[in-house]
């Protein structure tokens, strides 16, 4: 059977007068027809007939986890999120000196239960039994990292469920017990004992002290020289919380660029009958869509079809996709002058 290599896309005929479009993202299959787009399903476990046609229905299942058609799967209740603490942006108004510093990680984040893996919404990841044998019944908060630079191999992995010997390649690095009741200090203390043997699968974070401003963004540069995402700061003697907090701090570079807009997404839930997201393409033909940044009066009146906005994003995708996109404003028409 065919298949769609990472970042490929193919188009399939149906009974719309146009093309479906399949896509392979991050290891995550869709497709444009509405039998794909109005599944109650998560998207990396929606597939089609379009899908089934192109990779085989053994293929699907196995990539799917269910034999089920997508008529015949039952709407799923809602996932719980786990209680998981979330942080911040750094401002640097806010003294660093003393604060836990540690590497922010390009993977999955990833809250251990006890029992089983949830993401952040609360789904289920799906992992080998033996990649799970030796994790303790406490909950730790933590990434599923692959390596720097390696987010949408590491999605694609850990999302499906017919690739368990990729999780070899699969490291669990905690950096948190989110049900022991005490300052940070003494949490990192308890995972370096109950984790005293680390291994390929598992591992505690490093954290170290940051000495001020300046050995911050020293380390920030090295972190990024090295194809890192940034870093992460974590207030001494601080506890654990459920959303966000100041006691956690993000700290990254990020990049200013502009793209053309080529389409007027329509918004869903409390922006419906406004804009969702912008359509965009940059200079060198890369499409991708803007959802956040705007203000209520601009998702009312946004930018019109061929106008150029600025955008800013934290890095861009083994594609050259922006990731995390965020509106910043429209770049004013320059005209030439005589006068």
């Amino acid at each position: 059977m065919p298949e769609l290599h990472e970042g490929e896309s193919i188009e399939m005929h149906g009974s719309a007068q146009q093309p479906y479009l399949l896509r392979n993202v991050g290891g995550v299959y869709s497709c444009s027809c509405p039998a794909w787009r109005n599944q109650a399903l998560p998207v990396e476990r929606r597939t089609c007939r379009h899908l089934r046609q192109l990779r085989g229905d053994v293929a699907e299942q196995q990539r799917v986890g269910r034999a089920l058609t997508p008529q015949q799967c039952p709407r799923q209740s809602k996932a719980t999120p786990p209680p998981l603490l979330l942080a911040k942006n750094w401002n640097e108004a806010q003294a660093p000196t003393d604060w836990w510093l540690s590497e922010k990680l390009d993977g999955v984040r990833a809250y251990w239960d006890g029992r089983q893996f949830l993401s952040r919404q609360g789904n289920i990841y799906h992992t080998p039994s033996w990649f799970v044998a030796n994790l303790p019944q406490t909950p730790l908060d933590g990434e599923l990292w692959l390596d720097r630079k390696a987010f949408q191999r590491t999605v694609s992995i850990v999302r499906r469920h017919d690739e368990p010997d990729a999780w070899n390649t699969i490291t669990f690095l905690v950096f948190d017990a989110p049900s022991i009741n005490e300052p940070f200090e003494a949490r990192l203390a308890f995972l370096q004992d109950i984790l005293c043997q680390p291994s390929a699968h598992l591992r505690v974070l490093s954290q170290n002290r940051c000495q001020g401003p300046d050995h911050l963004r020293d380390e920030l540069a090295r972190v990024e020289s090295l194809g890192g995402e940034g870093l992460m700061l974590r207030e001494p003697a601080s506890y654990y919380e459920q959303g966000r907090s100041n006691t956690l701090l993000k700290v990254k570079s990020f990049h200013d660029a502009e793209a053309r807009v080529v389409e007027h997404v329509a918004g869903r839930g409390r922006h419906r009958g406004r804009l969702g997201a912008l359509r965009v393409v940059l200079p060198n033909g890369i499409f991708f869509s803007v959802g956040s940044g705007f203000r209520d009066a601009q998702r009312e009146a946004p930018p019109p079809i061929g106008a150029t906005i600025t955008f800013r994003y934290q890095e861009l995708t083994d594609g050259g996709v922006p990731r995390f996109p965020t509106f910043l404003h429209v770049r004013e028409a320059v005209t030439d002058s005589t006068s």
